[in-house]
């Protein structure tokens, strides 16, 4: 299938990356790929930010996944700093080819060059294949989430 390369995210690649986020039953109600305004104007937040980083897996020149590490410092544990894994797509004809795996991987060896000493992420209760997808890669679901929208 190609080489792949992961790298940040810039202006051109924002329709790819909207496109995976939308291309699901939750993302679909959620995302508007119509508009881009908000979502560059987010990229250029995120790419002023050290801690932020917005990824993109390109393979043969196309967007083919994506996902956004946080580098959290904290006080808790230590003073230890985490990670925080989010927005993890891939393109719907690369599902199952191990991509998702390879971009996993590629956040868990960045947040160890971060001296990050633990890496979490949350996922709707309702993606059950991706809950299975996560601990298969040796996350546990070990915490009960809450959000409150604003």
């Amino acid at each position: 299938m190609g080489d792949l390369e992961i790298r940040p995210a810039d202006a051109d690649d924002v329709p790819a990356v909207v496109a995976m986020l939308a291309d699901d039953p939750l993302g679909a109600q959620r995302e508007s790929p119509d508009d881009l305004t908000p979502y560059l104007a987010a990229l250029e937040r995120l790419s002023a930010d050290p801690n932020q980083h917005l990824v993109v897996a390109v393979r043969e020149g196309r967007v083919v996944g994506t996902l956004q590490l946080t580098i959290v410092p904290g006080l808790s544990r230590k003073g230890a700093t985490r990670s925080i894994i989010e927005g993890v797509r891939v393109h719907s004809d690369e599902r199952g080819s191990g991509l998702g795996t390879q971009l996993i991987e590629w956040a868990i060896d960045e947040s160890r060059r971060q001296d990050c000493q633990l890496v979490q992420l949350t996922s709707d209760v309702t993606r059950t294949d991706a809950h299975r997808f996560y601990e298969r890669l040796g996350f546990t679901a070990s915490h009960v989430g809450f959000k409150l929208p604003l």
